[in-house]
């Protein structure tokens, strides 16, 4: 151990911290998409593969060491579309967050705040869901896939009730809207005042499930609500649900 930390270079130190950086930023980039159950199910391969060749399974060696032998054509066909977002995502931020990232964010929320706005002038109801550090894949494959900019008129135009895609929630993932008509559960039995309506159970319970950010608006008593873990956050006024947002929401992740 002495010999080899004796010949550490500095190039050695920063190789490592290269490799890791990768690692980390490949982490962020499938957290929260299939591509994690996938690679979970390629190490338990990896693993059976192991005690194959230890314990003498012959058979089930020779067909493993066969799969394992052409691991990245299969890696690249089964990750396909997630490879291609994530070249996406580092192309449009290569590097660690800047400023840019910052000038971002406050653009995007403000087209949510101002969206908001104009649902709660035309009496429409509304749920906006921002994906943060729990995935909500799930959620998202149930409902009408989007993958569009955010932008006032879009989210308005979602929830009009002459819409095809007003009955759900709109979900916002990396700073797009995802899909749009999702189904959120319900908990029906969570203890909540007779006051709620469904959308505001629905928010409650994802609220509860996952760490989402949930936007409610309400067309009975025109006002804007905010869920968050379990709880919410009633009657937000314009400068409130901004300031809330900015503050909930990461920097250049689930935004």
């Amino acid at each position: 151990m002495l010999e080899i930390l004796g010949n550490f270079r500095l190039w050695d130190v920063i190789d490592i911290l290269i490799v890791a950086f990768i690692i980390y930023r490949i982490i962020l980039l499938i957290r929260g998409t299939r591509a994690v159950q996938m690679l979970i199910g390629l190490v338990v391969i990896l693993g059976l593969y192991i005690m194959s060749l230890r314990v003498g399974f012959f058979t089930l060696h020779w067909i493993l060491n066969n799969f394992i032998a052409s691991m990245i054509l299969v890696i690249i066909v089964i990750f396909q579309d997630d490879i291609r977002r994530a070249l996406t995502r580092v192309g449009r931020n290569p590097f660690i967050s800047s400023s840019g990232d910052r000038l971002e964010k406050i653009e995007v929320i403000e087209a949510i705040v101002r969206a908001c706005l104009g649902l709660v002038e035309k009496r429409v109801g509304a749920l906006i869901v921002f994906e943060r550090k729990t995935g909500l894949k799930d959620y998202i494959e149930k409902g009408v896939l989007i993958d569009g900019c955010i932008q006032k008129e879009t989210i308005i135009s979602i929830f009009q009730p002459t819409s095809p895609l007003h009955d759900g929630a709109l979900i916002i993932q990396e700073g797009r809207i995802a899909a749009a008509a999702c189904l959120l559960p319900l908990d029906t039995d969570m203890e909540v005042s007779s006051t709620f309506g469904t959308r505001h159970r629905c928010a409650l319970s994802l609220s509860k499930e996952t760490d989402a950010v949930v936007i409610i608006v309400s067309e009975e008593r025109g006002t804007i609500s905010l869920a968050i873990e379990g709880t919410i956050r009633w009657n937000l006024n314009e400068q409130v649900l901004r300031d809330t947002l900015l503050k909930l929401l990461p920097l250049g992740k689930g935004l």
